[in-house]
């Protein structure tokens, strides 16, 4: 079976989640530098089997485009024109950096520990890909 990447793309960092092979569990893969993306997506897509990459959709409380759209749009494109045989979908990820933040604190995380912006990165991918398995199965079983 595959695997799904989530990715929280921002301008400078990049964070990215997978699920296990049967879809159920989302995992950290971690955050990295927005000009290392490429390189670190080849790796993984040749490790695991990716049968599709779901990247955050930024909207406003308004439901228009948030001004980080402008670099996320490209970056999905050339997903679809590099990785042709993978799904690539979006998955709206309103307020995934105030749920990762909250999360951190119910877990007793300490101040330095929750001001970490790769770290909350990297839950925001898990929060999105997370997101995305409960619609996909959800729709599944309508």
């Amino acid at each position: 079976m595959g695997r799904i990447i989530g990715i929280d793309y921002g301008k400078k960092k990049v964070g990215f989640a997978i699920t296990d092979e049967l879809k159920i569990t989302t995992n950290p893969l971690g955050t990295i530098p927005v000009h290392e993306v490429w390189k670190f997506i080849d790796k993984h897509v040749k490790e695991y089997k990716i049968e599709a990459i779901v990247v955050g959709y930024a909207t406003h409380k308004d439901g228009n485009d948030s001004e980080s759209m402008q670099y996320i749009h490209p970056f999905f494109k050339g997903l679809t024109k590099k990785y042709p045989q993978i799904l690539v979908e979006w998955e709206d990820e309103s307020y995934t950096s105030v749920i990762a933040s909250q999360s951190l604190i119910e877990s007793g995380a300490s101040k330095k520990t929750r001001q970490k912006k790769e770290l909350i990165d990297t839950i925001s991918a898990m929060i999105i890909l997370q997101s995305y398995l409960e619609r996909t199965q959800n729709k599944k079983e309508e």
